[in-house]
C-alpha cells in the first residue's frame, strides 16, 4: 500500500495568548495526499483553507498557533521539526505559490535573482550557475524572452507573468508537493486558464503532487482527482471530484454546488434558481455536531 505524502490528522489551531487557544480556527482537520495526486481543498473564505497550507510550510505567525494533532511529511511530524530543518525543506521538498504574486516577490531584486536564490539555498550553486537555471526555469514556465524578463523587476511584468514567475520558483527544486493557494486570484480568465494548465501539465510532468486550494468549484474540478469541503475551520466532506460533485452527502456542500451557475439550466419561469446559503459564519467554539450548518440552510432549517 502507497503511504501517503502528506498526512494531516486532526489538526487544531487558533488565536493564542500565551500558553492558550482564546479562538479555534481548525477543528481535528485531517485528509490525504498520495506522492503525485492532485488534492483540492474549497470553501469560502474564512473557512480555514489558507491557515491549513501556512500550517503545512511552518508559515504561521503569532497570535496563530497549532494547538493539537500532526501533519506527517513523508511519515516525518514537520510540527516537530527545528526550525532551521523546516527551513531546509520549505521550497525545496515543499513548494507554495501564493495567492498575489506583486506582494510575495520582492519588489527591490530582478525576476532572475529570486529565482537563482532557490537554486543558490537548495541546490548548492554558485550565482553563475543559478541564473543560468533560472532562465531556464522562466523557459520552462513559458515566459516569452526569458533572458530578457529575468532583468525585469516584478512591476515590470503583468499579473499573468508574475504568476508564471512565481509557478517557476515553486517548481525550481522538483519539489514533491506543490501548495497552490489561489493562484489564479485576480485574473482575467483567458489567462486563469493559462495558468491552471501550465500548473497541471508541469506538476504531471514531474510527478509533483498537488494541494490546490480555491473557493471555485469549477477550478477544482478541472484539476483535482479528490476534493475536501472545508466550512468554519471543519473539514465536513471528502470524497473523488466527479462523486462529490454528483451525489454530495453533506448540506453545505449541496448548498455550495447548488449556487453554482449551470449553462443550459433554466427554470418553468425562464430563470434559474439558485440555493442561498446565509452569510453568517457559524461560530467555530460550539462547532460540536457534523449539522452546524444547517441554520444557514433554508432546506435543512425548516426540518429542525
Amino acid at each position: 500500500m502507497t503511504v501517503p505524502l502528506l498526512d494531516i490528522r486532526e489538526l487544531c489551531l487558533g488565536l493564542a495568548v500565551g500558553r492558550s487557544v482564546v479562538r479555534p480556527l481548525l477543528k481535528d482537520v485531517s485528509f490525504q495526499i498520495m506522492p503525485g495526486e492532485a488534492y483540492g481543498l474549497v470553501g469560502e473564505s474564512g473557512s480555514g483553507k489558507s491557515v491549513t497550507s501556512l500550517a503545512v510550510m511552518g508559515l504561521l505567525k503569532k497570535p496563530l498557533a497549532v494547538s493539537g494533532g500532526e501533519i506527517l511529511f513523508k511519515g516525518e511530524n514537520l510540527l516537530a521539526l527545528p526550525k532551521r530543518a523546516m527551513r531546509r525543506l520549505r521550497g525545496n521538498r515543499i513548494a507554495m505559490i501564493f495567492q498575489e504574486p506583486m506582494t510575495a516577490l520582492n519588489p527591490l531584486s530582478t525576476i532572475g535573482r529570486q529565482i537563482a536564490e532557490m537554486f543558490v539555498l537548495h541546490q548548492g550553486k554558485n550565482w553563475d550557475e543559478a541564473q543560468e537555471l533560472a532562465v531556464e526555469a522562466l523557459m520552462s514556465v513559458r515566459v516569452p524572452n526569458p533572458d530578457r524578463r529575468a532583468r525585469n523587476y516584478p512591476h515590470q511584468m503583468s499579473g499573468g507573468l508574475r504568476q508564471r514567475v512565481m509557478i517557476a520558483m515553486a517548481l525550481a527544486c522538483n519539489p514533491d508537493l506543490l501548495i497552490a493557494d489561489e493562484p489564479t486570484t485576480a485574473l482575467d480568465v483567458t489567462v486563469q486558464a493559462e495558468v491552471l494548465r501550465l500548473i497541471k501539465e508541469l506538476c504531471a510532468e514531474r510527478g509533483t503532487a498537488v494541494l490546490f486550494i480555491s473557493h471555485d468549484l469549477g477550478v477544482i474540478a478541472s484539476i483535482c482527482q479528490r476534493v475536501g469541503v472545508m466550512y468554519a475551520g471543519c473539514l465536513v466532506e471528502e470524497n473523488e471530484t466527479r462523486a462529490l460533485f454528483t451525489d454530495p452527502r453533506h448540506e453545505y456542500t449541496r448548498g455550495l454546488l447548488g449556487a453554482l451557475p449551470r449553462f443550459g439550466s433554466r427554470s418553468q419561469h425562464g430563470r434559474q434558481r439558485l440555493v442561498d446559503i446565509d452569510s453568517i459564519i457559524a461560530d467555530r467554539s460550539k462547532l460540536v455536531e457534523t449539522r452546524f450548518i444547517a441554520p444557514r440552510c433554508a432546506e435543512e432549517g425548516s426540518r429542525s
